[in-house]
């Protein structure tokens, strides 16, 4: 994250602190109860260690949906800075439509629902808009940091490394790693996180797309599985 960015951000009187509440797991969003196919994962025996569990996020997010959602973050944030409602719509439309799974839009689409509600009662702003129906996780904090004017790359790297912690938090209630191994994940991940957030900003919605087979099929896989933690 760019210390002359958050500096600039904080001289100029702009609030960062919204974003701290709208990712930490005390928000009213049901993180908690989503593990994005982790928990299939692990019940496959794909993520059994540290090492595994690092490889495993790091795909997700530089080939699945880490990398999108921030591409997809971007544009709506841009969207509602520009007051194009009507590309909102159409970039909510297009984040719901690539839920690869069932559970998958679920997740994404609970999660941003309840983010737009809560935020639209605790935080508003005059540029934050009430979507009709479903919202998409992304699209929803992008939005509402649109609206409060939170610069773009902070936002970015602040969504993508909450992803990173919670499914590290999913890891830990599965078992196979313990909270020191998790710590250490997160501060494996912190600079992937970075990097990705760095290129989201300058691509366009032609450049999503992803690499993450046996992830997204595995999410079928969960909607079966016999004993489960997570809706995901």
């Amino acid at each position: 994250m760019d210390d002359a960015l958050l500096l600039q951000t904080m001289e100029k009187g702009q609030s960062i602190l919204p974003l701290f509440a709208w990712l930490s797991p005390s928000y009213p969003v049901g993180c908690y109860a989503y593990s994005h196919t982790l928990e299939w994962a692990v019940e496959a025996g794909d993520v059994a260690d540290e090492e595994a569990l690092v490889a495993w996020l790091m795909d997700q997010m530089t080939l699945g949906f880490g990398r999108n959602d921030a591409i997809l973050l971007s544009h709506a944030y841009r969207a509602v800075e520009a007051g194009h409602e009507a590309a909102l719509v159409n970039v909510n439309e297009l984040a719901l439509a690539l839920s690869p799974s069932a559970e998958l839009y679920l997740e994404t689409s609970q999660q941003g629902r309840s983010f737009l509600d809560a935020t639209l009662v605790a935080w508003p702003a005059p540029g934050l808009l009430d979507l009709d129906g479903e919202v998409a996780f992304p699209i929803a904090i992008g939005m509402a940091a649109a609206s409060h004017r939170i610069p773009l790359p902070l936002t970015l790297n602040a969504y993508l490394f909450g992803l990173v912690q919670t499914l590290v938090s999913a890891a830990i209630r599965l078992a196979p790693i313990g909270q020191t191994a998790g710590i250490r994940v997160c501060s494996t991940l912190a600079p992937t996180v970075q990097e990705v957030a760095g290129q989201a900003i300058g691509f366009s919605l032609d450049d999503i797309g992803g690499a993450t087979f046996r992830a997204d099929l595995g999410s079928f896989h969960h909607e079966t599985q016999y004993t489960r933690l997570f809706r995901s």
